[in-house]
């Protein structure tokens, strides 16, 4: 079981970084948008509480769609004929099923969307590019904000889009992926603090926030050994991860967006919210390279890091045999 649960995120990374996301209409994490989008309508109402209450209704029932499908789908992988054929499909689907969950690739093809579109000199464009990425209004963002929004976009996603996965996936194995997989894209969509989603919106913003308070201060710190190893700053990431880890606004995200920033000598900032870091608010696309590179190698080092370790203890407390 070690060693399955082992090769299906090392088969999902590999997946990953060659062929990226596959289109929407074939893409889990595209169909539980879908539902998020469609149930959220009916979830609203003009009590708070109620509201409040629909808004968790729609999560659970997601998740609980979700485990389903992917507990009939084990039934009858374990069906099959023999015990070696079971361990190969179950590997295959597992890696290809976990790699939706993940998004490197993904985050990386966008980033590069935004810097193409700079380096074509349309600042249009890019502040288009970026807004599908970042939470923030993009339309009077200068070039050096356009850029400084990659970077903490990229800090940011690597624990959205690929640590917080592997973390939940090391510990409750698929279904633990894809419950934090529709928890996530529910706070993405719904989980805003304005009067439109503030209550129907509530619960997945909570749940985001507490399943991401270990993996995304777990992502910070293998973002210094990341540093050291590319030949940035590690000290310095360091320093500013433990200094300005909790300036922003989540409780989470600044951990790797701190540790990045110091990494890369600059500062990051987001208008009237924070600012990270003590080096030069000037970003260049080379900032940018040097953050997708630190990206892809703390998602190599966290499943070697936390990944293996905590399979490896779970399997022998028989958690995992379970899972």
């Amino acid at each position: 079981m070690i060693a399955e649960s082992l090769i299906v995120i090392g088969f999902a990374i590999l997946l990953d970084f060659k062929f990226g996301d596959p289109k929407n209409k074939y893409h889990p994490t595209a169909w539980i948008g879908t539902l998020i989008a469609r149930l959220t309508p009916i979830a609203k109402n003009q009590h708070p509480v109620i509201e409040k209450f629909g808004g968790a209704c729609v999560v659970a029932a997601i998740s609980g769609l979700a485990i389903s499908l992917l507990f009939v789908l084990d039934i009858g992988i374990s069906l099959l004929t023999t015990d070696y054929i079971s361990l190969i499909v179950s590997v295959i689907a597992g890696g290809l099923l976990l790699k939706t969950t993940i998004a490197i690739r993904g985050m990386e093809k966008h980033a590069k969307s935004v810097l193409e579109s700079l380096d074509d000199e349309n600042l249009d464009m890019a502040r288009a590019h970026l807004s599908m990425i970042v939470k923030r209004n993009t339309e009077n963002l200068d070039k050096n904000h356009v850029i400084s929004g990659v970077l903490e976009s990229i800090s940011e996603n690597t624990v959205d889009g690929i640590t917080g996965p592997l973390f939940y996936y090391a510990i409750f194995g698929l279904p633990g992926a894809f419950v934090y997989r529709v928890v996530n894209t529910a706070d993405s969509m719904i989980g805003y603090k304005n009067n439109l989603f503030k209550n129907v919106g509530w619960f997945a913003a909570t749940c985001d926030t507490i399943l991401n308070y270990i993996p995304s201060r777990l992502t910070g710190l293998i973002m210094v050994i990341s540093a050291a190893i590319l030949q940035n700053n590690w000290r310095e990431s360091y320093k500013i991860m433990i200094r300005d880890g909790n300036k922003t606004e989540s409780p989470n995200a600044g951990y790797p967006m701190a540790a990045l920033a110091g990494a890369l000598e600059t500062k990051f900032e987001k208008i009237d919210h924070y600012k990270l870091g003590d080096g030069e608010i000037i970003l260049t696309k080379e900032h940018a390279h040097s953050a997708m590179s630190m990206m892809k190698l703390t998602s190599i080092l966290f499943f070697g890091i936390t990944c293996v370790p905590i399979i490896y203890i779970l399997s022998l407390a028989g958690w995992w045999t379970h899972a």
